[in-house]
């Protein structure tokens, strides 16, 4: 865990609510694992007092030298205002990478491997990170993405730049699936690849997550879900982040035991 002053390199509004932030942060960018994240300092004073958490959403650089990491953020409240109006050239308090992150396939001689994405919304944020390194260890992913709507739709040009097979749910059907992301994953697996062991990974809204952790229950598939929790500190100093598990420790904290759980450990 660091904390360091990163310079912003870019700061792009990719849609009407969401920016893209690339910041210089080569110690950050050598260190971060998919699913791990980061408390950003928004403001230049103490308004807004509290960091604010994003995920690592990919890291980047010069050849072999990782010296990037882009953060992908919505237009939500008054600290992502403040930092959808900082300027390239100036610099920002980040702290991390914090965090848990997804546990990645091992290889199997017997059995291919292949992975399947879920993301909600902004939680295709730390997903992208995660499809690159899955491509890079050969494993085949499959990314479903839902939004509300076409014009919310995010980063499936991304996924398919790695190599990954892209399907979209809308809510109102303006573009894919008609319907919940959920629904869209009960779809693909009726119609995929039974031959290879899968891994499904999940990051969106609650109930969404609830839904996905339920039907890989009944399709006996592991499950990893990236949780969407307020975090004060980051790093389990605030016990604000509890998250209540089925074992015998009642509860656990998304900023130091997660933000990745096991879908089978949350009670949901």
């Amino acid at each position: 865990m660091k904390d360091v002053k990163a310079k912003i390199l870019e700061n792009e509004k990719i849609s009407a609510d969401y920016y893209k932030m690339t910041l210089d942060a080569p110690g950050l960018a050598r260190s971060a694992a998919p699913g791990q994240f980061v408390q950003v300092r928004c403001g230049d004073g103490l308004d807004p007092l509290l960091r604010r958490p994003f995920s690592i959403h990919r890291i980047s650089g010069t050849g072999d030298r990782l010296s990037c990491i882009e953060i992908l953020y919505e237009l939500v409240g008054k600290g992502t205002e403040i930092l959808s109006r900082k300027q390239k050239g100036t610099c920002i308090d980040v702290l991390g990478p914090l965090g848990n992150g997804f546990i990645l396939p091992l290889s199997a001689k017997r059995y291919p491997l292949s992975a399947i994405l879920v993301a909600g919304g902004v939680g295709v944020a730390p997903l992208v990170f995660l499809a690159e390194e899955l491509a890079r260890k050969k494993i085949k992913a499959v990314a479903l993405i839902g939004a509300r709507t076409k014009k919310s739709v995010l980063c499936d040009k991304d996924f398919k730049d790695t190599g990954v097979e892209v399907h979209i749910a809308t809510d109102d059907g303006s573009r894919g699936y008609k319907g919940f992301v959920s629904g869209l994953l009960q779809k693909v697996l009726r119609t995929t690849n039974h031959e290879s062991r899968k891994t499904v990974y999940a990051c969106g809204p609650q109930p969404m997550l609830k839904r996905i952790a339920g039907i890989c229950r009944e399709k006996r598939l592991e499950c990893q879900v990236s949780l969407e929790e307020e975090m004060a500190c980051g790093f389990g100093a605030c016990m604000g982040c509890a998250v209540k598990v089925k074992d015998q420790a009642g509860y656990k904290l998304a900023c130091k035991d997660g933000p990745v759980f096991n879908a089978a450990e949350i009670a949901w």
